[in-house]
């Protein structure tokens, strides 16, 4: 594994879950320090309806703001969650460089996400990712619910494969799966993406992983061993999907960063930076946020094994 591609969520999916909301100037801050740290993609909002997730009514203005200033670093992408028509507009006119856009595998979870079912939704996105292509934006498309659903149970990989399918016809290289209700267990992950990139004949494929369980950085250790080179995650450990039945949190970005770098990967991304600003998040919202590192610090380097050995 030599490629990894950092993908962070936590202002549009870490976000969204929260009732208190971050003012924009603050929201601009964090964004500022994350463009810093050396990840590669930073997902600032979705175009979503306000009273649906007030969090998000200001994504406009950020990606306003941003373009406005000319400080985003050319090695840094913005992307925003569209999930219609008119919220592609929006991305358009905001000046947004990368869209998300996904289906659900789940009916029930596609109804209460989207209110359309999965045909209709597919339709629909796949309608929108052609036109969000064809102004230039750089598309990652996406299976929700891929390894499960809090409201079905076990989702068939059939029903995923099927979507990926459709993606992959339509000319779409760059697919995600997400674990939205956290269900997903690391053989499931492995088996289910070995699936995608046979039917999808490799492509960019992404993951995107919730910690309802526990298992959200045991899981991107599958998705890494399958192939899987863009992966999702969220500052601090921030986020869950709020039209799911249990809300977990999003695998944490400076926890899996210090994951990598102790298997020598992304040593260029500043852990000390990611570290700080999960802190600082933590402080603006009083609480303890599910991350690990940003509270006891990383293992120190050279670190080994000191117990002694065990003789028969």
């Amino acid at each position: 594994m030599t490629r990894v591609i950092l993908h962070e969520v936590g202002l549009r999916d870490g976000l969204q879950m929260e009732h208190e909301t971050v003012p924009t100037d603050l929201k601009l801050q964090w964004i500022r320090r994350l463009m810093g740290t050396g990840i590669d993609i930073l997902q600032i909002g979705s175009f979503v309806h306000p009273t649906k997730v007030p969090q998000m009514a200001d994504t406009d203005e950020l990606f306003q703001a941003l373009r406005a200033s000319r400080e985003v670093p050319a090695e840094v992408t913005l992307s925003g969650l569209v999930l219609n028509e008119r919220g592609l507009e929006r991305a358009l006119a905001s000046g947004c460089g990368m869209i998300c856009v996904g289906v659900s595998a789940s009916e029930t979870h596609s109804m209460k996400n989207t209110g359309m079912s999965v045909a209709d939704a597919t339709r629909r996105i796949l309608a929108t990712a052609q036109k969000a292509r064809d102004a230039g934006l750089k598309v990652q498309v996406s299976v929700q619910s891929a390894f499960g659903c809090g409201f079905e149970g076990p989702v068939p990989p059939e029903r995923v494969l099927a979507i990926v399918r459709r993606y992959h016809d339509a000319g779409f290289a760059a697919i995600s799966l997400a674990d939205t209700a956290g269900h997903a267990v690391p053989d499931q992950v492995e088996r289910l993406f070995a699936e995608v990139a046979a039917v999808a004949g490799g492509g960019e494929l992404a993951c995107h992983f919730h910690n309802t369980y526990g298992l959200g950085l045991a899981n991107t250790c599958a998705a890494m061993r399958s192939g899987v080179t863009s992966f999702e995650s969220s500052v601090a450990g921030l986020g869950g999907c709020p039209f799911t039945k249990v809300a977990g949190g999003n695998v944490c970005t400076e926890d899996f960063v210090h994951m990598l770098q102790h298997s020598g990967l992304r040593e260029d991304v500043h852990l000390d930076r990611l570290t700080a600003l999960a802190a600082d998040i933590s402080t603006f919202f009083g609480r303890d946020l599910p991350g690990s590192v940003y509270k006891v610090g990383e293992i120190p380097r050279g670190a080994v094994n000191t117990l002694p050995s065990v003789r028969s």
